[in-house]
């Protein structure tokens, strides 16, 4: 699994024009999936993501997690996480997964986030074409690749 991780003051996505779902202080999380990807991969991201340590604490250091600041996570899938730009002009998504094993490890995916952060997130929809809105914070972006663990 990879990640793109930001901070952000607000988010929303939007389908068709209208509004699926937002948040307002918390994390934006795109999300791509391969078919490499296991329920430990699901375990160790989402753990590190409810604890990843990036807002800021009363001496404006970052050093308290979402899950202590009491923030949202809004995740979104985003297949184009894995393209891969070696050759030509044109990127290959070969290594993305497709719907049948992609939609199953998303869906625990938020069900595990829920658990760990202990709340309902929000979430894009699979397969949709989405508008993603937001306000990154600080900035901070963070890249979470559950093969490297970094």
């Amino acid at each position: 699994m990879r990640a793109i991780v930001q901070r952000v003051t607000h988010a929303r996505v939007s389908i068709n024009n209208s509004i699926h779902s937002s948040i307002q202080k918390g994390l934006l999380v795109l999300l791509g999936i391969e078919d490499a990807d296991t329920e430990d991969d699901i375990t160790w991201l989402s753990s590190k993501l409810v604890n990843l340590r990036v807002f800021n604490d009363a001496g404006g250091v970052m050093n308290v997690s979402v899950k202590e600041d009491g923030g949202d996570i809004l995740l979104v899938s985003q297949f184009t996480l894995h393209a891969s730009t070696r050759k030509g002009n044109r990127p290959s998504y070969i290594r993305a997964s497709k719907p049948d094993f992609a939609i199953p490890m998303y869906r625990k995916m938020i069900a595990q986030l829920q658990a760990d952060l202990g709340k309902e997130i929000q979430t894009g929809e699979f397969g949709a074409d989405m508008q993603v809105e937001l306000l990154n914070d600080g900035p901070v972006t963070i890249i979470i690749d559950t093969k490297n663990k970094e």
